[in-house]
């Protein structure tokens, strides 16, 4: 058989397109095995979102290159191949400073990877970067999921219409693309099939799904299909813009509990005057306003948001209102990021830029401020029983279990070690909270 490595870096619906051309390779003939040391071709599809993303995807190519000076077990030159954002960006720079690299791909071009491969392992000649229009995978699409077996991402649209001023997503994905109800049912009904538990909705938004030519958001209509036509017992939405949130959404999670009581809404900051800096579509007063309704709506919701500080203008006077938001609101899970001037976002060019030492330091400033935060909330849990999905022996010890409740997501929240009884990966168990840390729990199987 053919061998490829392959390495997926970057968000989870970079991770998707892995998945999709790890698909159509098995379809003919590869076998993707872990060792670079073992493959023909070394494939690796990056990030290129922002700056530290670029540098780990870089990095990454490098590291992969230099196994490129050893000839495979066939005596024959290993080729490297790279994909995804980077690409999109970054193409001609690419080729001229990274002459190792066999083949550059862009992100819409993960159905051709088969036919790409098949060029370059041939030999005749130098494949030039394919950069192809616009492309939308279907539930007919091969696909191999690379996560445990019990959960997986469904990735309902592509590309993304918000256009924030700090954001690349437009330039690197193209304009947003909504896949059928009909379509994303059939394919839940397949990952169904093969045993999954939590299906979690991805996308650059989810309240945008279905909005293309200023129509109406159909993300309720889909999730009443979801709950129709599968049985899945958890559903995860990751990704909801703030003013694309509505009240029947909420009452929809709180007549259905498949839909799990959590809720990733990256509001990115709390001041007006950077809100609308940022092109972001909503206000101070409206962020306050959705909390109090998700938890009016939602008594035990778990809320997830990502926070941007130094852009440019922020002031101390705007990190102060974000600590006093934090603290008047206790958000369960918070991400927080320096921002980075990228190249052709409109806010590269804004005056009032803060320097990369003072961006540091108010990221760290508000992370502990969330950390303190953090460990209050997760004193609730003492002493209740919770539903966790288990994902298998704990990364830490192999003598204890771990897994996640409904109000922690997989890769970005914490966990729930389990010190007694016994269960298998995918098993939904009840267990009793007897520790609460930072970020994580501790509780048995009862």
């Amino acid at each position: 058989m053919k061998t490829i490595h392959i390495t997926s870096l970057g968000c989870p619906k970079n991770f998707v397109d892995s998945e999709v051309m790890i698909g159509l390779l098995d379809q003919d003939g590869w076998q993707v095995v872990s060792a670079p040391e073992e493959a023909e071709v070394l494939l690796v599809n990056t990030c290129g979102f922002i700056q530290p993303a670029v540098e780990e995807s870089v990095e990454e190519i490098l590291t992969l290159a230099a196994h490129k000076k050893d000839t495979t077990r066939k005596g024959t030159a290993r080729k490297l191949v790279v994909t995804g954002c980077l690409v999109q960006r970054y193409r001609q720079k690419l080729l001229e400073e990274l002459p190792e690299i066999d083949l550059l791909v862009g992100t819409e071009g993960v159905g051709d990877i088969v036919r790409l491969l098949r060029q370059i392992c041939s030999g005749n000649g130098v494949v030039p970067p394919h950069i192809p229009g616009p492309f939308l995978m279907s539930s007919a699409t091969p696909r191999t999921i690379a996560t445990p077996f019990f959960r997986a991402w469904l990735k309902i649209t592509e590309g993304c219409n918000n256009r924030c001023s700090y954001c690349m997503i437009p330039s690197l994905r193209g304009e947003l693309r909504s896949r059928s109800i009909e379509d994303l049912v059939c394919e839940a009904g397949v990952l169904e099939r093969k045993g999954v538990k939590e299906l979690s909705l991805i996308a650059q938004d989810l309240t945008a799904f279905g909005t293309e030519g200023e129509g109406r958001s159909t993300l309720v209509p889909l999730l009443e299909a979801l709950l129709r036509h599968t049985e899945i017992p958890w559903i995860r939405l990751m990704y909801l813009y703030p003013s694309g949130i509505n009240d029947d959404l909420f009452e929809l999670m709180a007549a259905n509990s498949r839909i799990v009581p959590y809720l990733d809404i990256p509001f990115q900051h709390v001041g007006n005057d950077l809100l609308r800096r940022m092109n972001r579509r909503y206000t101070t007063d409206k962020i306050y306003e959705l909390i109090d309704k998700a938890r009016r709506y939602l008594p035990e919701v778990a809320l997830r948001t990502t926070f941007l500080l130094g852009f440019p203008g922020e002031t101390d006077a705007d990190v102060k209102q974000l600590e006093e938001f934090l603290l008047a609101c206790k958000i369960d899970h918070v991400g927080v990021f320096p921002y980075a001037n990228e190249e052709g976002c409109p806010s590269e060019f804004f005056e009032q830029q803060v320097s990369e030492k003072e961006k540091l330091e108010r990221v760290d400033h508000i992370l502990s401020v969330q950390s303190e935060i953090s460990r209050k909330i997760q004193q609730k849990y003492l002493g209740r029983v919770e539903s966790v999905l288990v994902e298998g022996l704990s990364r830490e010890t192999d003598l204890l279990l771990e897994g996640r409740t409904r109000f922690q997501a997989a890769d970005i929240d914490g966990c729930v070690y389990i010190n007694d009884g016994h269960a298998a990966p995918g098993d939904i168990v009840q267990v009793k909270i007897c520790e609460s840390q930072i970020y994580d729990l501790v509780g048995a199987i009862v």
